[in-house]
C-alpha cells in the first residue's frame, strides 16, 4: 500500500511540474554588452511598458527615487575604472537609482547592487558617483523603457541613453583609453618580459624542441629575474639535457641558493638531489 502511495505522488508531482504555464514577463531582461573603446561595459535591466499610461509625472513620479526600470535593481558593470560627471568611478558592478525630473534626472550609482527594487534603507555611504543627465523630448514615443550606448566615435567617451515615452535622457561615460592603450604599446615595445623568455623556453624545453634556443630564452630570463630559482631550477635540467653537467651543477647551485633564501623545501630537496646525481 504504502509502495502505491508514493508512486502516485510522484505521478501527481510529475503531472503538476508538466502542467506549469509559461507567460511572458510583463517588463521582460534584457542584457547590453558594449565596448567604450577599450573599457567593457554590461548593463542588466528590465523594460516596464507605457500600455497607454502617462509616464514621468504620474507612473514615475517627479522628484522620487526611481529603481530606473522594473523588478530588480538596473545593474551596470565596468571592466576598468571609468569617469562619470567628473568623478572616477572604480571598476565594478553598481545598481543605476535615478531621481526623474522635469528638466533633468539625478543618476546615482550605488555600491549595493543586489536589491529588488529600491534599497529598503538608503545608505548615502554607498553612493559611488552621481551625475545629472539633461531631458530632452522626442518627436515620437517609445513604448518599452529603452537603455542604450551610443557616440562612440571617439574611442574615449560614451554616452548612456535612457527613452521611454517621449523623454531622452543621456549622460556621458569617460574611459582610459589612452592610458590603456599606452601601456600595452609600452610593454610590446619593450620585449618579452622573464615570464615570457621562461614560459617561450620551458615550452621549447618540455616538448622536445631546439634545446639550444630553449636554454637561450631561459638564460634571458634569469638575466631579467636573478632571483627566479624556479627558473634557473629549469636552465639546469635543460643543461643537463644537453650533456652539460659543470653548467647544470652550477644553476642548480643557483637555484638551491634562492630556494634557501625563500624556504622553498621542494626546490631545495630537487636541487640538492640533482647536484649530488650530476657530481658523480
Amino acid at each position: 500500500m504504502k509502495l502505491k502511495l508514493t508512486i502516485l505522488i510522484i505521478a501527481l508531482s510529475v503531472c503538476t511540474i508538466q502542467a506549469q504555464i509559461k507567460t511572458p514577463q510583463p517588463s521582460p531582461s534584457a542584457t547590453i554588452n558594449e565596448s567604450i573603446g577599450l573599457t567593457d561595459v554590461s548593463i542588466e535591466y528590465s523594460r516596464p511598458s507605457a500600455r497607454g499610461r502617462v509616464i514621468f509625472g504620474n507612473l514615475v513620479p517627479f522628484g522620487k527615487l526611481w529603481r530606473t526600470g522594473a523588478n530588480a535593481n538596473t545593474k551596470i558593470s565596468f571592466k576598468t575604472d571609468v569617469e562619470i560627471g567628473g568623478k572616477t568611478l572604480k571598476k565594478g558592478t553598481y545598481a543605476i537609482y535615478s531621481i526623474p525630473n522635469k528638466e533633468h534626472w539625478d543618476i546615482i550609482f550605488y555600491k549595493d547592487a543586489n536589491n529588488w527594487g529600491l534599497p529598503q534603507k538608503w545608505d548615502d555611504s554607498k553612493v559611488a558617483a552621481k551625475t545629472k543627465a539633461k531631458v530632452e523630448k522626442m518627436p515620437f514615443s517609445i513604448e518599452t523603457f529603452t537603455i542604450g550606448i551610443g557616440d562612440l566615435a571617439n574611442s574615449k567617451s560614451g554616452s548612456l541613453y535612457m527613452l521611454w515615452d517621449d523623454t531622452s535622457v543621456s549622460f556621458n561615460i569617460n574611459t582610459p583609453t589612452d592610458a590603456i592603450a599606452s601601456k600595452s604599446i609600452e610593454a610590446v615595445m619593450a620585449g618579452p618580459s622573464a615570464n615570457d623568455y621562461f614560459r617561450a623556453g620551458s615550452y621549447y624545453f618540455k616538448s622536445g624542441k631546439d634545446l639550444n634556443k630553449a636554454l637561450e630564452w631561459v638564460s634571458k630570463a634569469t638575466e631579467m629575474n636573478p632571483d627566479a630559482f624556479w627558473m634557473f631550477r629549469e636552465k639546469s635540467l635543460i643543461q643537463a639535457k644537453m650533456g652539460d653537467k659543470k653548467g647544470a651543477i652550477a644553476s642548480a647551485k643557483q637555484s638551491l641558493a634562492g630556494a634557501e633564501k625563500s624556504k622553498n623545501d621542494d626546490y631545495i630537496k630537487m636541487n640538492k638531489e640533482s647536484i649530488e646525481k650530476w657530481s658523480k
